[in-house]
């Protein structure tokens, strides 16, 4: 992925966005069925995604999943769907409403990602803010209207997904489950 606009500063792989307007870094190995954990630290306005189960080619958003890191309370994210907020799997399963409670404006934050199967959790700050099975949620289609062919990947890369905003993470950690 893009090792020029993430950097290793002050023990963080910082993004520090360039004209290449941010990119992708992504794990050398696949991983399936994982518990994901890291903190993560954003800039105003920031945004930024972690892709699961993508290939290192292609939108992870669509050709794996996003889950979304995003300053969404932000005056210039005003029109989002709550398809787009913070800790949503992207255009598939909106977090839920009250996790506001969860999300700090400035500072570091832990964050959790548990991927098993169809079903996938999101926690905060220890609040869990996203829980769904992407399977039951697209019984009748994306909510997005959108086509995510790798929605169903077995498995795939893990991924910062930078969109050209200055984000800090550090203690990240991967568990695979059985």
């Amino acid at each position: 992925g893009n090792t020029v606009d993430y950097t290793l500063e002050d023990g963080c792989i910082s993004m520090i966005p360039s004209k290449s307007y941010g990119g992708n870094l992504y794990t050398k190995d696949e991983y399936g069925n994982f518990v994901y954990r890291f903190e993560f630290q954003l800039t105003p306005g920031a945004n930024n995604g972690v892709g699961i189960r993508t290939p290192m080619e292609g939108d992870a958003a669509y050709v794996g999943m996003e889950i979304q890191i995003l300053d969404c309370e932000h005056p210039i994210y005003k029109d989002i769907t709550p398809l787009q907020h913070h800790g949503s799997v992207y255009g598939i399963i909106p977090a839920k409403a009250e996790h506001h409670s969860a999300f700090k404006h400035a500072g570091e934050w832990n964050y959790e990602i548990v991927a098993n199967g169809d079903n996938i959790k999101v926690t905060v700050n220890g609040v869990v803010i996203m829980e769904g099975n992407i399977r039951e949620a697209t019984k009748n289609g994306t909510a997005d209207h959108k086509e995510h062919p790798g929605l169903f990947n077995k498995k795939g890369h893990i991924g910062f997904l930078g969109h050209g905003s200055p984000v800090k993470f550090r203690n990240i950690r991967i568990k695979e489950l059985k």
